[in-house]
This record gives structure tokens, C-alpha cells and sequence, in this order.
């Protein structure tokens, strides 16, 4: 049985979801995360994509991402092909990182968008690993919510800061203020 081809509509952004081989551990320390990052910011240079949000968790990540020269079957496969080598070297295992074939959804409107953002902003609070998202380190939330923080290169805070009316500081409290109502109603899943 052959597996259903992926949809790709270039203009879109779509919701990857990627889970670790029997959910086991994708990121283990520090390292492992920024190497991750390291990888998004090589592979950005040669295929141009961009973020909108992400959430590297402990077993799996998400990003809300958008390609528009190269389909997200191949973009993924290279995502996935080196972080797994990575990963295999460093901790000196051999076979499959990945669960299966990445999760993902094309996100259609600006409802979805900021749905999407929101569930992904807040899946290490849902998870009880933090009572805030401001407080994973690994997620883009920061970067919403601290102005002065260094935005990567592959990450686009306007694409959702653009969904809101105001100054560019007026914006930013409007998207933070929208994800910790959503906290507080206890509404995180798209």
C-alpha cells in the first residue's frame, strides 16, 4: 500500500508536526536543541522558508512554516535527515530517530493562524513543564513578547504581529495578551 502524496500549496503555512522514535527523547540537553536551530539556520540559507512559530519540546516539535520553493516533503526530509545523523553520532545509536512521517496541515486563514501559533505557544504549559510560555526557552513565544530579543533569520514574528491593529508594541501586547486569555480560559488546541 502506497502512502498518500503530501499537498503542497506554496503560498500556505502549514502545522509540522515531527515525534520522536516511541516517543523517546529528540532533545536531551541544551545542545540538542540548538543544534536544531543550527540546522534550520543552514538549510535557510540554501532553501529559503520561514516561521511564524515553533516549539521544540523534549520528544517532539512543532513549527507553523511556510515554503515556498520546494515542497515540505523535501524541505522536512533535509530537516529531519540531519538532525537524525546528528543525533545518532552524538549518542552513538544507530536507526530510525523519527516515529513515523511528519504530522502536518495546511493553515487557510488568520483564524487558523493565530489558532496554530497559540496551541504551539502554549503546548510546554499544557505539558506542566512551565507555568507560562514565556518561560520555555524553546519556543518563538519569546521572541513575541521581548522586543529586544534576536529574531533568527527563518522566523517571521510579523507574518502573525500582522493580524493586529496598532504600533509595533501595541501589536505585540495584543498577540500576548490573545495567548495568556487563552491560557486562563484553559483553550489550547487548534
Amino acid at each position: 500500500m502506497s502512502r498518500e502524496k503530501r499537498i503542497w500549496v506554496p503560498h500556505c503555512f502549514y502545522h509540522i508536526v515531527c515525534r520522536g522514535n516511541r516517543r523517546d527523547p529528540l532533545f536531551r540537553n541544551a545542545s540538542d536543541f540548538e543544534a536544531f536551530f543550527h540546522i534550520l539556520q543552514q538549510l535557510h540559507e540554501k532553501i529559503p522558508f520561514e516561521l511564524a512559530s515553533y516549539c521544540l519540546m523534549t520528544n517532539h516539535y512543532h513549527l507553523q512554516i511556510r515554503s515556498q520553493e520546494i515542497p515540505f516533503s523535501k524541505l522536512m526530509a533535509l530537516i529531519n535527515k540531519r538532525y537524525a545523523n546528528y543525533y545518532n553520532t552524538k549518542y552513538r545509536l544507530t536507526g530510525h530517530v523519527y516515529e513515523k512521517r511528519y504530522f502536518d496541515q495546511i493553515i487557510d486563514d488568520k483564524e487558523g493562524m493565530l489558532e496554530v501559533s497559540r496551541y504551539i505557544h502554549l503546548n510546554p504549559v499544557e505539558a506542566k513543564m512551565v507555568r507560562k510560555p514565556e518561560f520555555y526557552p524553546w519556543s518563538s513565544y519569546h521572541l513575541f513578547k521581548y522586543p529586544n530579543s534576536k529574531i533568527p533569520i527563518f522566523v517571521n514574528v510579523d507574518i502573525l504581529l500582522n493580524f493586529y491593529e496598532g504600533t509595533e508594541g501595541q501589536r505585540r501586547e495584543k498577540y500576548c495578551t490573545s495567548i495568556t486569555q487563552a491560557l486562563l480560559r484553559g483553550v489550547a488546541t487548534p
